[in-house]
């Protein structure tokens, strides 16, 4: 087992650092204003401009669709090679748009790549990977616990050469931005039929009849506009019956295909949160007084630096171990993995913020440092691709398998 990083990714890295620090960490002030200045114009969803100004740059400098492993169409890195990069763009939460590898644009992408047809592709993938249109995945309901697919009550049913949709969904990311043009919905084509073949993906235009944004939500009070967290309403929605991915009851099998990568994206984007508040914690605690010595100075702010420092690298030697054996064996082999890190990395990040943002006072509470922001982030994704709970059931079930007479 090898972690060290190819000379490729080594090369990205460095890239990807110094156009951090040359555009991304300098924009962070006027990315906030730009939001603001937004709303009062009344155009809380529009595209924010400086992340548009950047996203040329990015492309000019080879830093464009990193993602996508097992394909051509991406820059053909393995899921370990990808882990460090993601984490130096989690460093800022809208930083991945720039460089075309953000959520939940990459797993649909490679929902497209795995499983769409040449038309799908052609339609939809083409676009997406230029950055031309957003997209969304509408899985999660408000009427069950989501946690369990199987609880899945929309329904996708087969009417001659069409399938018609019904059913509400909610917390779909990506939807409130107008550039937004395609859904991935998973929902039922046969009640009767084993549990999880249930369930199918299909294809769902933002602009087909019948698809109706009711309202965004807001994730700690932040409601990470221009990209959003929307609530649907599918009445009678109808789209061709080519729009079906793979085929009927083969939404899990997609569903999984789909979501390992995307934890592990997740995860190493929450390491390079974790590292930022470190980075800002250690500055922060260097240069402020209290009672007569350097925040630094006193006892407990050393342990939790000492502590942060530990956390984040255990953190991320099981992400990479996660992906190392993703590559090499596959996602089922790597299930157990895949679900410690979704649980490691989030509650890692939270508590590493939470030292962060106390060392910072009350400043760090407010618009004044990323921490506020970061912790809700870090907060969201203990339930985003599975609560702590449903994974800790399953690494528990692995673990007694392993012991079973």
């Amino acid at each position: 087992m090898d972690f060290s990083y190819s000379a490729r990714t080594q090369d990205l890295q460095a890239r990807l650092l110094d156009f951090m620090e040359r555009h991304i960490y300098p924009a962070e002030a006027v990315w906030a204003r730009q939001i603001e200045d937004n709303t009062r114009a009344g155009h809380r969803w529009s595209p924010v401009p400086v992340i548009e100004d950047l996203k040329p740059m990015a492309r000019a400098a080879g830093l464009w669709n990193l993602f996508l492993p097992e394909s051509k169409r991406g820059a053909g890195l393995t899921n370990q090679e990808y882990a460090p990069l993601a984490e130096i763009m989690g460093r800022v939460p809208w930083a991945p748009e720039v460089f075309n590898c953000s959520a939940p644009d990459t797993g649909n992408m490679e929902v497209l790549v795995r499983y769409g047809t040449p038309e799908h592709q052609k339609r939809w993938l083409e676009p997406l990977l230029e950055g031309e249109i957003r997209s969304a995945f509408a899985m999660t309901e408000p009427a069950v616990a989501s946690s369990d697919a199987t609880n899945i009550e929309s329904r996708i049913e087969r009417d001659g050469d069409d399938y018609v949709i019904n059913g509400r969904k909610w917390w779909i990311s990506g939807a409130g931005d107008p550039r937004c043009r395609i859904m991935i919905f998973m929902g039922k084509t046969d009640p009767e039929a084993p549990r999880h073949s249930q369930q199918s993906m299909i294809l769902v235009p933002m602009d087909t009849p019948g698809v109706k944004v009711t309202r965004p939500l807001s994730v700690m009070g932040y409601d990470d506009a221009p990209h959003g967290h929307m609530e649907i309403d599918f009445h009678n929605v109808r789209v061709p019956a080519s729009n079906l991915l793979l085929g009927e009851g083969r939404g899990f099998e997609i569903a999984q295909g789909r979501l390992g990568p995307g934890r592990i994206h997740h995860c190493m984007r929450l390491i390079g949160q974790a590292e930022r508040a470190l980075e800002l914690m250690c500055k922060r605690a260097s240069a402020r007084v209290a009672f007569g010595k350097t925040v630094a100075q006193q006892t407990v702010t050393q342990e939790r630096i000492a502590e942060a420092r530990i956390m984040i690298e255990q953190a991320r030697l099981l992400t990479l171990k996660a992906a190392w054996m993703m590559d090499v064996a596959g996602n089922k082999a790597a299930k157990a993995e895949i679900a410690m890190i979704k649980v490691v990395a989030p509650n890692m990040a939270l508590k590493v913020i939470d030292w962060a943002m106390q060392v910072h006072g009350g400043g760090g509470m407010s618009q004044d440092f990323p921490l506020a922001y970061a912790w809700a982030n870090a907060r969201t994704l203990r339930f985003a691709d599975g609560p702590d709970e449903v994974h800790r059931n399953a690494i528990a079930k692995i673990e007694l398998g392993r012991h079973a007479a």
